[in-house]
């Protein structure tokens, strides 16, 4: 048995919240687990992956060498 005194306080059933959602239940040493990004509203997963440049860069790397963007 471990001692008491030493070890964190467990929450057998903290919420994991993002974007004042729910999404699921999990343990933890907090009461809840707060998110900015998971697999619903990360670009990567969501397909809506945007490329942002200021100078141009991106637009003249594909300009070079033949590809098209997404906007294209």
């Amino acid at each position: 048995m471990p001692k008491s005194e030493i070890h964190p306080t467990w929450f057998p059933n903290a919420p994991v919240i993002c974007e004042g959602k729910t999404l699921c239940y999990t343990g933890s040493t907090k009461h809840e687990l707060q998110l900015d990004v998971w697999l619903g509203n990360h670009p990567f997963y969501t397909d809506s992956q945007t490329i942002v440049d200021s100078e141009g860069r991106v637009e003249r790397f594909m300009k070079k060498y033949g590809l098209q963007t997404k906007e294209n």
